[in-house]
């Protein structure tokens, strides 16, 4: 493993349990970890089983005093936070710092709309559930216990999307433009390429 500045992964499609153990073990060997769409990653089992899973989940609390936890949280980047802060040792000064180390976010805000992102062949859900499986979105499972941003979610990222389309397309536009004068200049250029050449470039 190589420590890098900030890893950015893009947690759409992965499998949640297996991406966040990879995130944990890469997390307290130092690497700073940003997980963007936290709200497409995918739980094995369909969402009936999940939304039970999920209610009895809920149901864990402090009998006198609720308000003192455990906390359930309803947002799927705070869902995913969670599941990591479990195999990350928490309660020690290791753990608190590898949990510092991470951040998680629904849709791809700001900043990371424009950095390289990264998947995890081994948490994949095509590679690691077989086709006839039934699954859910992390984002579902959510919306069906109370998160209630799903829809100004999907406005912020088609908004995002009809941005990078059109980005993609003058980017297209500008390298096909380039081809095309270095075509025309190549007969220009043969000397300048030779001496190049020659000299290792």
């Amino acid at each position: 493993m190589v420590l890098t500045a900030t890893k950015v992964i893009d947690g759409r499609d992965h499998l949640l349990g297996r991406l966040a153990s990879i995130v944990a073990k890469e997390l307290l060997a130092g690497q700073t970890i940003v997980i963007v769409r936290c709200d497409e990653m995918c739980i094995s089992g369909s969402l009936v089983r999940n939304r039970v899973k999920y209610s009895q989940f809920r149901n864990k609390r402090m009998n006198t005093n609720p308000g003192r936890g455990p906390y359930h949280f309803k947002s799927p980047a705070r869902m995913v936070w969670r599941t990591i802060r479990g195999m990350v040792h928490q309660k020690t000064a290791r753990g608190q710092e590898a949990l510092r180390r991470l951040s998680t976010f629904e849709g791809i805000p700001a900043p990371y709309d424009k950095q390289k992102r990264v998947v995890v062949p081994a948490a994949l859900r095509v590679m690691r559930l077989k086709p006839e499986r039934d699954f859910c979105t992390v984002g579902d499972l959510a919306h069906s216990v109370g998160w209630r941003h799903r829809d100004l979610l999907q406005r912020l990222e088609g908004k995002r999307k009809a941005d990078a389309a059109e980005f993609y397309e003058k980017k297209k536009a500008k390298a096909a433009l380039r081809r095309k004068a270095e075509k025309e200049a190549a007969s220009e250029l043969t000397k300048v390429n030779e001496v190049l050449a020659a000299a290792g470039y």
